[in-house]
Order: structure tokens, then sequence, then C-alpha cells
């Protein structure tokens, strides 16, 4: 009886896996998600040395090309909130707006990318009374891999952001997106 089992599993998943759907690229149109994450911050405050972590979320918002099977060309704009965390008297927090070309490979309902882009980004610290702002246009780099069934997936990723200000930003992130 067991035989037959795994003989009717490795039937069941051999067609998902080996239809003309599962090999084509992720559904093309417009996608719409949001993500969670943790984000890391290193660099300086007033003289002080911090490295930062914190809880954060992403909106996104992107066009899938789907243009070409087996590869995804999209491009994608987020809205990134890093959180904020706390030492002593010294509280930081950064939101972005980034804007990426996406690039990646499908395989079946798996896939893998990599993006680049701009972040227009702002950084709040406070101590005590005292609040500084500073803000920036920097460069965004991302890989990640994503699970897609039907219109919708799941992404794990990873962005770094190469801002002159901080010495590290970057964050990872889990995000469920749906593509209309």
């Amino acid at each position: 009886m067991k035989l037959i089992q795994k003989l009717f599993l490795i039937g069941m998943l051999s067609t998902l896996l080996l239809s003309p759907a599962a090999f084509a690229g992720a559904e093309s149109g417009v996608y719409l998600g949001a993500g969670v994450g943790n984000s890391n911050i290193k660099g300086a405050v007033a003289e002080d040395d911090f490295d930062l972590d914190a809880n954060g979320y992403k909106l996104i918002l992107g066009y899938n090309f789907g243009i070409v099977p087996l590869v995804d060309l999209a491009v994608e704009g987020s809205y990134v909130n890093m959180g904020e965390e706390s030492i002593g008297d010294l509280s930081f927090s950064q939101t972005s707006f980034n804007g990426f070309g996406l690039a990646g490979l499908s395989f079946g309902p798996f896939g893998i990318f990599a993006k680049a882009g701009l972040s227009a980004w702002d950084a709040d610290s406070k101590s005590g009374n005292l609040t500084k702002t500073v803000s920036g246009t920097d460069p965004v780099f991302g890989i990640g891999a994503r699970l897609q069934i039907m219109k919708v997936s799941g992404r794990v990723e990873f962005e770094y952001y190469n801002q002159d200000n901080f010495d590290d930003v970057y964050m990872s992130s889990i995000s469920l997106l749906y593509t209309f």
C-alpha cells in the first residue's frame, strides 16, 4: 500500500512540476504586496557609534512584464519603514521610498531575482530634546527568492542601502504579493 501512495505522490508532483504552466515566468501584470523584516543600521550620530536592529515593514507596488518565458523582468516601487530603535537617550528611525528594476529566473513555481535602484530616504535621530533629520538619495541593491502559486507569491529578500551617511544599512524581509 505504501508503494502505491508513493507512486501516486510522485505522479502528482511530476504533473504539477512538468506542466507547461509551471515553467512559465511569474504572473505578468501589476502586483501589490506587503512585507515585514529586520533592519540593521550602523553609523555615527553625534559622534557616537551605533549598531541598531529594528523590526520594520514595507509596502510594494510593481509591474512584471512577462515578455520572455523563464525570465522575470519587472519595475517595482516600495515604501520601507525600517522601524525605530532606542539606545538609552538616543532613538533612531528611517523610512525610504525606493524604485527598482528587477530581473529574475523562474524554475517552475520557484524563482530567484536581483534588483537595483534608488532610495530616497529620511533618517530621524532624537536625543533628549534635540532632533536631527538627515536625508538623501542613494543606490539600493537586493537579491531574493520567491515561491508563486497562481497569482499569490511569497518572497524572501535582502536589500542593501548604499548610503553615504551611514556605514551599513540593510533589511532582510519576507513579503506576500498578489498579481492582478
